[in-house]
């Protein structure tokens, strides 16, 4: 499925259909397509959205945000599957602190579930960031 062109968001680059290569959720997802676009709150602004349809209309579900905060939550990811329980300091910018240290451990025993699905995602990110530093 296309993301749709006429709600707040405008799409200027989609990945549409993206419910056939969502990791382990493809082929089963409301999730119908991603895009980097003008936002719908501000049109001065770019953000990504995460399109899902119900199978009769777009959601109101769909997730909007600007790139700061995206790239912030993939830092973010990262900071936890690299953190140390025993060490009270960050290991990002973020300042990221633990609230439950008891269930550090199922951030980093999911990734170790999905590794087949998000590794190859990370090095694609890897090479991406790679590239586009270089310029």
């Amino acid at each position: 499925m296309n993301s749709p062109k006429h709600l707040g968001h405008k799409p200027i680059i989609s990945v549409n259909d993206y419910d056939k290569i969502d990791a382990q959720y493809r082929n089963d997802t409301d999730v119908k397509a991603l895009s980097i676009g003008i936002a719908q709150y501000d049109f001065n602004e770019i953000s990504l959205k995460v399109w899902r349809h119900t199978g009769i209309k777009w959601s109101r579900q769909n997730e909007e945000l600007p790139l700061h905060r995206n790239i912030d939550l993939n830092i973010l990811l990262l900071a936890s599957l690299l953190k140390d329980t025993t060490s009270d300091y960050p290991n990002s910018n973020l300042r990221e602190e633990i609230d439950d240290n008891s269930n550090v451990k199922l951030i980093q025993d999911y990734y170790k579930a999905h590794e087949i699905f998000l590794k190859p995602r990370f090095e694609e990110l890897r090479d991406k960031l790679n590239e586009f530093l270089k310029k």
